[in-house]
């Protein structure tokens, strides 16, 4: 290992490439960090096409690439590393990313290090606050949500998560039933900004089990059946009545992952701090409340900026830095991996195939 190392990200598990300079010596300084997203291409179909998603990804990973390294300030023959997204994703994006990742190691003679797309949003407090271990993270995004303890780079202990949708997949939907834009997370916010989160009792699914798993599917469909009733008893939907629909569904989250933090952190002493990361960890209505559940257990509160919730490179630069610490080493046939579970003892929550367990 040298005294610094300069080590290149690339991510591309679901509809961002973006790729990233990290330099590490007496301590951590991003150099760059580049985001091309891809809301335009799949604006017409509710959601991500993932053909249209890695098309996309092979055709802009090299330009991202480059990006990344010239706002940097550096050359390719100064790069130490290339730490790539070996999964779970789309899997098409995985495998674009992996591959030109395996061409740039391979061209330049450096380490290859694949990383798992859930550690580097579960690392990035460490990145952006420098915090120690153990720490508990709750990962809120589009595809997952999951309490984990973090105990070490890659030592993870799931105390629980969704057994069906994902928060950001639940924003997603919703919106798409109310007939708003995608992506729905930041739309469903602001339309909630004019609503009143108590005009509708929706559910707060789980509360009623112990334990920190949660289920969104069916606050999701509360939505839809309240969308329908309104439709059915004055003949349309007003903006009103969206801009409401959209207040108590986000509130309706926001009491679930409040109460389930409240769970995730009784009896943990030990504890560095309290971090959420993610996509919908933008969501300031959410931060507030996780943030008094933090007070109230007497732990700090992190939450990374807001460039960093979303999908970035800079956390897959950092999280492979931590493994190529570690000794990490992969060779030309590092895997494109759709699934690939951060805990790898605890039972898959939503299920498993031939592909391995799902989360």
């Amino acid at each position: 290992m040298t005294d610094r190392l300069t080590i290149l990200g690339i991510e591309s598990s679901c509809d961002d490439t973006a790729a990233a300079v990290l330099r590490v010596e007496d301590g951590a300084e991003l150099l760059s960090s580049v985001v091309s997203g891809q809301t335009d291409l799949h604006e017409a179909y509710g959601g991500v096409v993932p053909e249209i998603a890695a098309r996309a990804h092979a055709e802009r990973l090299d330009l991202m690439v480059e990006q990344a390294v010239d706002q940097a300030g550096v050359t390719l023959a100064e790069i130490d590393a290339i730490a790539v997204t070996a999964g779970p994703g789309l899997i098409g994006g995985v495998l674009s990313g992996v591959m030109c990742a395996k061409g740039l190691a391979m061209g330049l003679g450096v380490p290859l290090v694949g990383v798992n797309h859930l550690a580097g949003h579960a690392l990035t407090p460490r990145l952006t606050d420098g915090v120690d271990f153990p720490y508990l993270m709750l990962l809120v995004s589009g595809g997952h949500c999951q309490f984990l303890r973090v105990d070490g780079p890659d030592e993870f202990t799931r105390l629980g998560g969704t057994i069906d949708d994902a928060p950001g997949e639940a924003f997603d939907k919703v919106a798409k039933l109310l007939g708003l834009p995608q992506p729905g997370g930041p739309v469903v916010e602001q339309a909630a900004l004019q609503g009143d989160p108590k005009r509708f009792p929706l559910p707060r699914p789980l509360l009623d089990r112990d334990g920190c798993d949660m289920s969104f599917s069916g606050l999701k469909t509360a939505v839809l059946r309240t969308r329908d009733g309104l439709v059915t008893d004055q003949g349309g939907l007003h903006e009103q009545d969206r801009a409401d629909l959209c207040a108590s569904f986000q509130a309706a989250v926001r009491d679930v992952l409040a109460e389930k933090s409240r769970r995730a952190l009784a009896g943990q002493s030990d504890l560095t701090c309290f971090a959420v990361s993610g996509g919908v960890a933008a969501n300031q209505t959410l931060r507030a409340a996780l943030e008094d559940v933090a007070s109230a257990h007497g732990v700090p509160f992190l939450a990374p900026p807001l460039k960093l919730c979303t999908d970035n490179a800079a956390m897959i630069a950092w999280a492979g830095w931590e493994a190529y610490r570690a000794g990490q080493r992969d060779g030309m046939d590092l895997s494109a991996r759709p699934r690939w579970p951060l805990d790898r003892t605890s039972p898959a929550l939503i299920g498993s195939g031939k592909k391995g367990a799902k989360a």
